[in-house]
């Protein structure tokens, strides 16, 4: 993560899975919030703003397990054309931008 240079764009559907996945596991959420509050982390669109485009793809989507927070970082994808999702997801591999594009993702490869 250090070699990422800030501001990381997120969404707050991601932020709420990340705080619940962290308190299921005994982590604190603080820094998480930090990052947030530091700018490290930015929330880069508002769910309303783009609850339309998120709907369809939510709809595209609804045989596999697509959730909020993944739809909101798919449309983010589409929003920022030179962006990469660090991800530990590998339904990213399936999903795609604008109907037909990969996603360029980071994540461990599970080897």
């Amino acid at each position: 993560m250090a070699s990422f240079r800030p501001p990381l764009l997120t969404c707050e559907p991601v932020l709420a899975e990340a705080s619940h996945l962290l308190r299921r596991h005994g982590c604190a959420t603080d820094p998480l919030l930090a990052l947030s509050e530091r700018r490290v982390l930015k929330v880069a669109f508002t769910l309303e703003a783009e609850l339309t485009s998120i709907r369809e793809l939510m709809r595209r989507y609804r045989d596999q397990p697509m959730s909020l927070a993944d739809g909101c970082l798919v449309r983010l994808a589409e929003l920022q054309e030179q962006s990469r999702i660090w991800t530990l997801d590998s339904d990213f591999r399936i999903y795609r931008r604008r109907g037909r594009l990969v996603i360029p993702t980071l994540m461990p490869s599970g080897d």
